[in-house]
């Protein structure tokens, strides 16, 4: 059926609306005609709301008249979408989660703020861990104040590991680092430290606290490496784990140099050092400690190396911890002639001098793509 104007929808908006062109159709009136031509269908538009969120079509109309219309009418149709449906169910839908992601991003009223945040607060653990809903709880981050968030930061705290262990969750937890106040941040990082050991093993956890080391706050990156300590050796071996440990090694920051120099001692002196040296993941902690290590520490290290170097040349893994060293200037006979030396190593961090490159490329593993930014396509352009 085709309409000529907005009158003749009334009484029939909700099939009107699941139409693709009749949607096109009004999404134009309302451009044309504002809140004027929006309140023509305002009460069946309210009474319908949460089926036109969710239906293909529908969701773009909602998003246009969020859009369009005034203060007062977007007001009534955030408190009608929460006494008449659940906000969360909604934006757990794929389609509904587009309108639910425009209703946020149109809030402009501390109202309005306070509609959708009572509506998500009940769900926001499950939003967080949904493939449709994380992008509403982003869409929240960004466009809601620091302390309007509070609910989604109480949930993360109280629900770290849960939600850092997640393929959805972990990225939602590094973009509530990034848009946290100073107090926000400092608890939610103060969290994700707490649970460094069980994080750093997790495919997904790991990640957050590389975020963390990235952070270049040295109290927090203390703080990780604090509660790796007497578990380096072990972390060095698995293939999640042992990339937070390199990324301890090669913060520069001299006010971790004391934290960074018990993790060396702690490999160089593990009772299972001839396995971390041949271990597919150990074997570049290994080198990384022999590039950001120095005086003492470095020779010491190089020293326990020494014994392992007949084994360390028939293996790949050995041969890269091998193509740190080099024959050490001397006599071409006697018991020194030969004998592995380093490179004049760099300092650690916070010495002045860069830490060598990996001599091969790591099979470390990839990164969970982050889900990608919140929709909001744009409402004319149905398909």
């Amino acid at each position: 059926m085709r309409y000529r104007s907005v009158e003749e929808v009334v009484g029939s908006l909700l099939s009107a609306a699941r139409d693709q062109n009749v949607c096109r159709f009004l999404q134009k009136k309302f451009d044309e005609g504002g809140p004027e031509a929006i309140e023509l269908v305002f009460p069946e538009l309210l009474e319908n709301v949460a089926q036109l969120m969710m239906d293909p079509f529908g969701n773009y109309l909602v998003q246009k008249v969020l859009d369009r219309c005034s203060e007062e009418q977007r007001l009534k149709l955030m408190e009608g979408v929460v006494v008449n449906a659940n906000l969360v169910n909604i934006a757990l839908d794929i389609h509904g989660t587009r309108a639910v992601q425009k209703l946020v991003e149109t809030v402009k009223t501390p109202d309005q703020s306070s509609v959708v945040i009572k509506a998500l607060e009940p769900g926001v653990v499950s939003l967080i861990k949904d493939l449709n809903g994380n992008h509403v709880v982003q869409r929240c981050l960004q466009h809601l104040g620091a302390q309007e968030c509070q609910f989604i930061y109480d949930a993360a705290r109280q629900h770290c590991i849960d939600i850092a262990t997640h393929r959805h969750g972990c990225c939602v937890l590094q973009r509530c680092v990034d848009y946290a106040s100073e107090q926000q941040r400092g608890h939610l990082v103060s969290r994700i430290a707490q649970n460094a050991l069980v994080l750093s093993q997790d495919p997904f956890g790991n990640y957050v606290v590389q975020y963390i080391l990235d952070l270049g706050d040295p109290a927090a990156v203390a703080s990780v490496m604090q509660q790796l300590r007497g578990h380096y050796s072990e972390l060095s071996t698995q293939k999640f784990s042992s990339n937070v440990v390199e990324k301890c090694l090669k913060v520069k920051d001299p006010h971790v140099q004391e934290e960074q120099e018990f993790l060396v001692a702690e490999v160089m002196h593990s009772p299972d050092l001839a396995r971390l040296l041949q271990d597919p993941y150990a074997n570049y902690v290994v080198q990384s400690a022999l590039g950001v290590s120095s005086g003492d520490l470095h020779m010491q290290l190089v020293d326990q190396i020494r014994p392992h170097l007949g084994s360390l040349r028939g293996t790949p893994h050995g041969k890269r911890i091998l193509a740190k060293l080099k024959p050490r200037p001397g006599p071409s006979s006697g018991p020194t002639a030969g004998a592995p030396a380093v490179d004049p190593p760099p300092s650690l961090p916070g010495g002045g001098e860069a830490p060598a490159a990996p001599s091969s490329p790591r099979g470390a593993a990839t990164p969970p793509a982050s889900p990608p930014p919140p929709q909001s396509p744009v409402a004319a352009e149905v398909q």
